[in-house]
Formats: C-alpha cells, structure tokens, sequence
C-alpha cells in the first residue's frame, strides 16, 4: 500500500480517540500539539488523561464505544486494545479519516514518526511496513537535527518578511531566500553553532546588498 505524504490543519476541528489507555494517551497528547479539539471515549482514562480532562482540556465520554460516538469528527483514532473495537470503529467511520494503532489493514491514513524543530517538522513513514523502523530512523534524525535547528528557522522567518515586504525584485529575493536556506548554512549551524551561522548569513545579506 502507498500512502500520499500530507499536514493536515487540526486547529480547533474535532478529533475522537476511542480507547483511553496508555497509546490512547500519546495519540491524544499529539492532537492537542496541533491545536485540534479531542474527546476520548472510554471507560478509564490513564492519569495523565485524566488530569488533561480536569483540566478541561479535552471532552471524555465516559463508556465503551457506541453507534453514533463519530457524528461530527474531523479524524478517529481508534487505540483500544479491544480488536473487535477497533474494527467496528474502522468499519463505522465511513468518509471520515481514521487511523487504528498499529492496524495499517484497518487505517485509511497512518501516523508517521514525527521530529519537530520549533516551525520544523519532519515526518517518518514505512507505510506500516515495520513502526519500529520509523521510530530508528527518527532518533537518528533527532540527533542530525538539533532544536538550534528550530532557533535558526525562526530568524530565517523573520527575514523572509522583511524581504517579502522589500522592493527588492522577486527573482532577486528568491535568489537570497534560496541562499539563506542552503545546505552550507546547516552544515555551519553544526560546526559553528548558532553564532557561526547567524553570521554567515549576515554576511549574505550584506554581500547581496
């Protein structure tokens, strides 16, 4: 099976997550990183889900998953350790996106091994073929791509604007911005830090006039 690699926009949409044990947690967890609305459906909820609940930071219906629990949602995820569960939320889910842990027969979207690096983020799929190997080839890449990554990606944020709201001919400003997010700058960000990176972007600037 292929998969078409996309970032979906979560903010504020309605994401159920049935199941309310520890994979039910993360999934929930990286919902809420991305600003979506969750309710969870279960009968317990961990610790942590349920200090997220006191907190009013997520909706719980408190009972075993029922007809109908999916009017209105964005994505389902479905992270119970109950197969029968899971397929029936599968199965009900229609046109609506869903994922069930683990279970890429029963998906119509997976969930990728995720790095994120302030306004970066790199995702990490073998379309279900082996998870664990996602997992590896993230942490390898956690290490290559350091937070200094995340701070650098904002300065070039800042200056993106400044160009776009300049005079500056377009062809001329895509030549800078072009330069700017070069691989030589990352390779100076690893060698030099911030500081050497930060400068030799300054340089650029002052060389491009």
């Amino acid at each position: 099976m292929r998969y078409y690699p996309v970032f979906l926009n979560l903010e504020g949409k309605k994401c159920i997550v049935i199941g309310g044990g520890k994979v039910a947690e993360r999934k929930v967890f990286a919902l809420l990183n991305a600003d979506a609305s969750v309710t969870v459906v279960s009968p317990e909820l961990t610790e942590r889900l349920a200090g997220l609940k006191r907190a009013g930071q997520i909706e719980h219906t408190q009972r075993r998953y029922q007809d109908g629990d999916l009017k209105g949602a964005f994505i389902v995820i479905a992270a119970t350790y109950d197969m029968d569960v899971n397929r029936k939320v599968s199965g009900d889910a229609g046109n609506i996106p869903v994922n069930v842990v683990d279970v890429p027969a029963l998906c119509t979207f997976t969930v990728p091994s995720v790095i994120k690096r302030g306004k970066l983020t790199i995702a990490v799929s073998t379309s279900g073929a082996s998870p664990a190997l996602s997992r590896s080839i993230r942490e390898e890449l956690e290490d290559l791509y350091t937070e200094e990554v995340g701070g650098l990606l904002q300065h070039l944020a800042r200056i993106r604007r400044t160009l776009t709201e300049s005079e500056i001919p377009l062809e001329k400003r895509a030549d800078i911005l072009k330069s700017l997010g070069s691989r030589e700058v990352l390779q100076i960000l690893r060698a030099e830090g911030p500081q050497g990176a930060l400068r030799h972007i300054q340089a650029m600037l002052d060389h491009s006039g």
